[in-house]
């Protein structure tokens, strides 16, 4: 649990990176403004991780005043070679954010000159292992564009700003807990930004307490694994989860994932690097997935998290080689051309390790609809995939209102049934978005691991029942949701009626007493 202390501060410091983020972009929509906020911010990262990593060796070795960032260039040119081998990357000191903001107000060529930074850096890693992690990390960070100024005088006025404020956030001092923050930072403003904007943030970020569900689920009753693999990557962060759930050491091999969007690809290779995760610990390669997948070479994985983009088309049935891929032609059919979640589906099957766990988010349809899919689903479980599946709650994703699920996939189950559990109702409102709390995220866990029958909760299913029931696996086919209605007791209101009844007799006859006692008066 994080000190009250702390968290305070952390919401403060929350609260100041978006005021910043706010306050800088002006007139730049905020989803397109995000890569000059998060490229600024990893600019200082690595700056100061470079700086950090060469004076803790240098004092370490004998000299305890050495400064990196105070040397000449020409000095510092000695140790190119081993740093890049080590780090993956080099900055000259006159290129490190903190020298390069001291003459920022100053400089009338700031575009010119962050624009040759950027290109150093990526250059020093040109012919070495780090390359391709590296290059093209900056594209998006243009300081040339015409969206942050219609002159260079403008421009470099924006520019400034950004230097000042992102140089302004109090990470405190990096050797102390720097690396921890600036990822918490990136990841506060990926959530921010993927809020404003909606659908358009959405699609790329999965909210951090869902990534972190899926994480979990994927590793119950393990202390590490061998590789995790996200084939939809977006910005990263379902992938980082397993840095903070299983420790720096839990994931022994490395993190993968592939993504499709060029600006989203160099998001998810940023956290990476501010997440402290060094060029050697990770492979994210941009592509299309279900086309052109990358990671050939490096599957079957323990691991796998993923959270698809809903329902989209490809080319499915017109592309004559697919039904021969060894990810698809276990099924016998591809999944609609329309709708590519079970294709999905069938590459993580395909790619997941003998032993490991994949957790997928799905849309809704994937577990009822007919055709194609219900022929995949039908595959699913008479293999018996389908370890479980679990009912999320609606509202909680960017961009959707609609409650997704998660489904859980394993090769080596221990008994021929579907766990179905229904977290719909596992949520807190917070905002304008519904949030699984730690609480919610627990009990969906322990019953996941318990896998046992819980009143209109849980549900362990035959496969042979699944069948029967023409494969559909939504979980409100199985678990009966509670009856929160008010019990009538049908004896007691009509002897409570019968009462009224005999009293409302009652009151006419002692009415029409009066009434004749009034009539003889007269």
């Amino acid at each position: 649990m994080i000190p009250k202390v702390k968290e305070a501060q952390r919401a403060e410091l929350h609260k100041t990176i978006w005021r910043i983020a706010n306050d800088l972009r002006g007139s730049v929509d905020g989803w397109d403004f995000k890569s000059y906020v998060l490229g600024m911010l990893f600019y200082r990262y690595i700056s100061e991780n470079l700086a950090e990593y060469l004076n803790r060796q240098e004092r370490a070795a004998g000299a305890p005043d050495f400064s990196f960032a105070d040397l000449t260039d020409e000095q510092a040119e000695f140790g190119r070679e081993t740093t890049v081998a080590e780090k993956g990357f080099f900055i000259l000191p006159s290129e490190l954010f903190e020298n390069v903001r001291i003459k920022a107000r100053k400089n009338e060529n700031l575009n010119e000159t962050l624009e040759a930074v950027f290109k150093n850096i990526e250059g020093s890693a040109v012919g070495t292992d780090s390359e391709d992690d590296l290059k093209g990390l900056f594209d998006d960070l243009d300081v040339n564009s015409s969206r942050i100024g219609n002159t260079v005088t403008k421009r470099n006025a924006t520019l400034v700003k950004l230097l000042e404020a992102i140089g302004d956030l109090p990470l405190g001092d990096f050797e102390d807990n720097t690396i921890d923050i600036f990822g918490d930072a990136y990841e506060y403003l990926m959530g921010m930004y993927a809020s404003s904007a909606g659908k358009s943030g959405g699609e790329y970020y999965t909210p951090q307490e869902v990534a972190e569900l899926l994480a979990r689920i994927t590793v119950v009753g393990k202390t590490s694994v061998n590789k995790v693999y996200d084939p939809a990557v977006g910005s990263g962060s379902l992938l980082l989860k397993f840095d903070k759930i299983l420790g720096k050491d839990g994931v022994r091999q490395g993190y993968y994932g592939q993504e499709i969007n060029l600006t989203t690809y160099n998001l998810a290779r940023i956290n990476m690097f501010l997440h402290n995760i060094n060029y050697e610990k990770f492979d994210i390669a941009l592509g299309d997935t279900l086309i052109d997948p990358a990671h050939w070479d490096d599957e079957p994985f323990e691991a796998i998290v993923s959270n698809p983009p809903y329902s989209i088309k490809w080319e499915g049935d017109a592309n004559p080689l697919l039904i021969n891929d060894p990810r698809f032609s276990p099924a016998g059919v591809l999944a609609p051309k329309s709708k590519a979640d079970l294709a999905f589906t069938m590459h993580i099957l395909s790619w997941l390790a003998v032993n490991g766990t994949a957790a997928i988010v799905e849309f809704p349809g994937v577990l009822y609809r007919g055709g194609a899919e219900k022929k995949i689903r039908k595959y699913l479980i008479d293999n018996n995939y389908v370890d479980a599946v679990i009912q999320l709650p609606p509202d909680l994703f960017f961009g959707t209102t609609i409650g997704t699920c998660i489904i859980v996939l394993k090769k080596s189950k221990t008994d021929n049934s579907v766990l179905f559990i229904d977290g719909s109702a596992e949520f807190k409102r917070s905002g304008n978005k519904n949030k699984l709390t730690q609480e919610n995220q627990d009990k969906i866990l322990n019953s996941f691991t318990e896998r046992e029958d819980v009143d209109h909760f849980a549900k362990v299913i035959s496969n042979e029942e699944i069948a029967t029931n023409d494969y559909n696996i939504a979980v409100s086919s199985y678990v009966v949701a509670e009856d929160t209605r008010e019990v009538v007791n049908i004896q007691e209101l009509n002897a409570e009626i019968e009462q009224i009844v005999v009293r409302q007799s009652e009151l006419r006859r002692s009415i029409d007493v009066i009434v004749d006692g009034l009539e003889g008066s007269k």
